[in-house]
């Protein structure tokens, strides 16, 4: 059941970033420019995801279990570093200018648009030397 119910979410995201347009790198090119043919249509879908997925949060934390675990694994860390700070700098950066990122990219990947057709295999080559270069660090004991 855990696996058909992955399935389904994947499918559900992947068929509204298809809807919604959000696979198109277009979209996020004139979403990023302001002084030109700003699009603000995924601010608007942003803003419809957080609206669904707040009221589903506040749901799943009333349960003392999820529905496929034994406990529910959330952050614990607070603090931010600098390991944080380079990896969203990174993933903006090349957001910004590969106008993807992961989820759209993958989605549109069967399109064979040149660009993504590029942006897929850099992506992957940067996960893999992010995996092979950083260290996990325990996180701090408080004192």
């Amino acid at each position: 059941m855990h696996i058909f119910s992955t399935l389904c979410a994947g499918l559900l995201f992947g068929t509204g970033l298809i809807l919604s347009g959000m696979a198109n790198p277009a979209k996020v090119q004139n979403f990023l420019d302001l002084l030109g043919t700003w699009d603000p249509s995924l601010a608007f879908v942003m803003g419809g995801a957080i609206m669904v997925t707040m009221p589903g949060f506040w749901l799943v934390q009333k349960r003392a279990t999820p529905l496929f675990h034994d406990v529910f694994h959330l952050p614990t860390r607070t603090d931010f570093d600098a390991r944080l700070v380079v990896g969203a700098a990174t993933f903006g950066v090349g957001w910004g200018l590969g106008s993807f990122c992961p989820g759209p990219a993958l989605t549109a990947l069967p399109l064979a648009a040149t660009g993504t057709l590029w942006f897929v295999p850099a992506m992957l080559a940067g996960m893999v030397a992010a995996k092979y270069t950083t260290t996990s660090r325990p996180a701090p004991r408080p004192v």
